[in-house]
């Protein structure tokens, strides 16, 4: 089993940040960057979610602006929800598939990303 720990662990303690930063701080750019995530998290999940289903390359979701108050949820939603989808590709995968533990590397690092650009 995959373990994802890394990726839910940076998208709870971005999540909470973005929770508890003031409105000017939001408005300044924190929230666009943080629903930018959340929006590239989503869609991530949604493809291997369709890939696992054999649905083929539906067009993705995209996640809605919701407001500034808001986007902490987004970020964590989308995150845990790619959390899932790697666990799930990882248990259909060979022994050998090493793309569900890339593509978590990857997602730890679009999310400390975000985190330090949302710091500014």
């Amino acid at each position: 089993m995959l373990d994802t720990s890394p990726l839910t662990a940076a998208v709870e303690r971005f999540a909470d940040r973005l929770r508890a930063m003031p409105q000017s701080r939001l408005q300044q750019g924190a929230a666009a960057r943080a629903l930018e995530l959340a929006r590239e998290l989503s869609v991530r999940s949604q493809a291997l979610e369709a890939h696992r289903e054999g649905a083929g390359a539906a067009p993705a979701r995209e996640m809605p602006d919701a407001g500034v108050f808001v986007v902490g949820d987004q970020v964590a939603v989308a995150g845990l929800d790619l959390a899932e989808a790697l666990r799930a590709a990882a248990e259909g995968a060979p022994e050998t598939a090493e793309a569900p533990s890339v593509m978590l590397d990857e997602a730890v690092r679009l999310v400390e990303r975000a985190e330090a650009g949302a710091s500014r």
